[in-house]
């Protein structure tokens, strides 16, 4: 989408102009259902929680300041509302302490490499929940250790931690074969 159309679109909004509303709707939509799929993994809760973040990003579009782009400021909206969803499920997580030391990958990976996507995913999934949060934030979704450490209201140290954690797993069950393509 043209910034300046996407401009004009959000100025509409702030006015409360539905159709413009419907247009940055149809232009982030399918990203955006992605992105919450990413995190709740079920197409019907996917889709209430981008809906809900749409239309609290139609309510505060006044503290939208376009230093980021539109999608990014959207985006991070469905990730929050994504991972209230999943506390309201009582997902429950272990805080871990943030004076761990960021562990440094130990060498190269040797896992097959026949290895689907879906199976990738899958391995994703069986990770402790905060690692796996960490994982989708900055291999998925591609944030960086500061931007997780905001969103997630954890600091960079542990996001690290996480981060090193996540991927150790992810590898281990890569290498073994615990996932089923």
């Amino acid at each position: 989408m043209d910034r300046n159309f996407e401009t004009h679109l959000i100025d509409q909004c702030r006015n409360n102009d539905r159709r413009a509303q419907m247009k940055l709707y149809d232009s982030y939509c399918k990203a955006m259902f992605n992105t919450a799929y990413n995190f709740v993994k079920d197409d019907a809760i996917a889709q209430d929680v981008m809906q809900e973040a749409f239309i609290k990003a139609f309510k505060k579009i006044e503290t939208f300041t376009g230093e980021a782009t539109f999608g990014a400021w959207l985006k991070r909206i469905v990730i929050n509302q994504s991972l209230d969803w999943l506390k309201k499920q009582k997902v429950t997580t272990v805080e871990l302490q943030d004076n761990v030391e960021y562990l440094p990958d130990d060498g190269p990976w040797e896992i097959e490499s026949e290895i689907k996507m879906s199976a990738i995913y899958k391995c994703i999934e069986a990770l402790p929940q905060k690692c796996k949060n960490v994982v989708k934030l900055i291999l998925l979704e591609g944030y960086d250790h500061q931007e997780v450490s905001q969103i997630l209201e954890i600091s960079e140290v542990a996001s690290r931690s996480q981060l090193s954690r996540g991927k150790s797993k992810l590898k281990e069950l890569l290498i073994e074969g615990n996932y089923e393509s």
